[in-house]
């Protein structure tokens, strides 16, 4: 299996989203509760299971080697984006920012529609990367809040594909997108 990964200098880095996301573990439930701004009208929740702590670009699974990356991108930032979708201009612009980074296109790349959510996914192969198969795969799940943002999502450190599978959908099903009257602080 080739490894979801992140790479070292992520392009999600420049985002500074963390800024507007809070985290506060429950230990009655064994949940963090997760919410984020995106506008002052426009913000977002979800649960994770376990302990998680905020860091620089996200959160980090306290009991596990698990990250999640939290990115936003406006649709001003898109603009120049071809892609009809604000979601598939994301993905474009994911693409082109990994590609610019890692400086080569992408072996394999997918994209897929999912409920709520577009799943972009490229692997590059290289014999210089430091796993035993020699590839890397960046996978983000694009969540459109608006028609002006989007949420970008980035687990990794996930032991297994069926546990990677699980953690995102539990995420997804848990997110909550709200409205003026609906965020606090």
């Amino acid at each position: 299996m080739i490894p979801v990964a992140l790479a070292a200098n992520d392009p999600l880095d420049r985002i500074g989203a963390t800024e507007a996301i809070q985290a506060r573990f429950d230990a009655a439930t064994r949940q963090t509760q997760v919410s984020g701004k995106a506008a002052p009208d426009l913000c977002f929740s979800f649960a994770l299971p376990e302990e998680w702590r905020l860091t620089e670009i996200g959160l980090k699974a306290v009991t596990s080697d698990a990250d999640l990356s939290i990115g936003l991108r406006s649709a001003e930032e898109l603009r120049d984006m071809p892609q009809p979708d604000l979601a598939i201009r994301d993905a474009a612009a994911l693409q082109r920012d990994y590609e610019e980074l890692l400086g080569r296109p992408a072996q394999s790349v997918s994209l897929t529609s999912e409920p709520r959510a577009t799943r972009w996914s490229a692997t590059w192969i290289d014999a210089s990367l430091p796993t035993a198969s020699q590839a890397m795969t960046v996978e983000t799940l694009i969540v459109p809040l608006s028609s002006e943002w989007v949420l970008e999502l980035s687990l990794s450190g996930v032991k297994s594909r069926e546990a990677y599978e699980a953690l995102a959908w539990r995420l997804m099903a848990r997110l909550k997108v709200q409205g003026r009257a609906d965020c606090r602080g």
